[in-house]
Parts: structure tokens; sequence; C-alpha cells
């Protein structure tokens, strides 16, 4: 009898430990990282310098560039075939959507 109380043990403590170490997958990672935020303020960039910022980060086709009221300059360009929204704040950091 001792023996077949050990064996019920055995087997549903080595039970209770598989379902303890398994562990969940990981989530996916996101192909796209968070867009950085763009911090208003007075821009000291002319648009050839917006644009070449834009071109840096692998842009082409950039259009002409609006600075908005929060010092933003604004504009469209295409990367890899698509169309897309661009900005670039006062510190030089450039944003497409």
């Amino acid at each position: 009898m001792r023996i077949i109380v050990a064996m019920a043990s055995a087997v549903f403590s080595g039970s209770l430990l598989a379902q303890a170490a398994a562990q969940p997958a990981p989530a996916a990672r996101d192909p796209q990282p968070a867009a950085q935020s763009l911090a208003p303020g007075a821009n000291s960039f002319v648009e050839s310098q917006a644009r070449a910022a834009i071109a840096a980060k692998g842009f082409e086709n950039v259009s002409p560039l609006v600075n908005d009221s929060q010092g933003i300059w604004r504009g469209t360009a295409t990367r890899h075939g698509e169309q897309v929204q661009v900005s670039v704040d006062y510190k030089g950091h450039v944003d497409a959507r």
C-alpha cells in the first residue's frame, strides 16, 4: 500500500512541477517602434536644414515644408515607395506618420 501511495505522490508532484515550469510565450515585438513625440519650440532651422534632416532618415521626394505655429516643419515625403507625412521639431527629431 505504501508503494501505491508513494507512486501516486510522485506522479502528482511531477505534474505540479511541469505546470510551474511552463512559461507564457513572449509578447510579439512591434515591427515599428513608437513614434517619438515632437517638441514644440522656437525652431532655428531653415527649410533646407529640415529637408536635410528628413533625407538623412532615408526619405525621398520631400515636398515643400511649412513651419507651423509650434515651430515644427511639416510636409510629405516617400519612403519604401509609400508617401507619408513628415515632421521635424526644433531639436531635429524627425517623425513620420
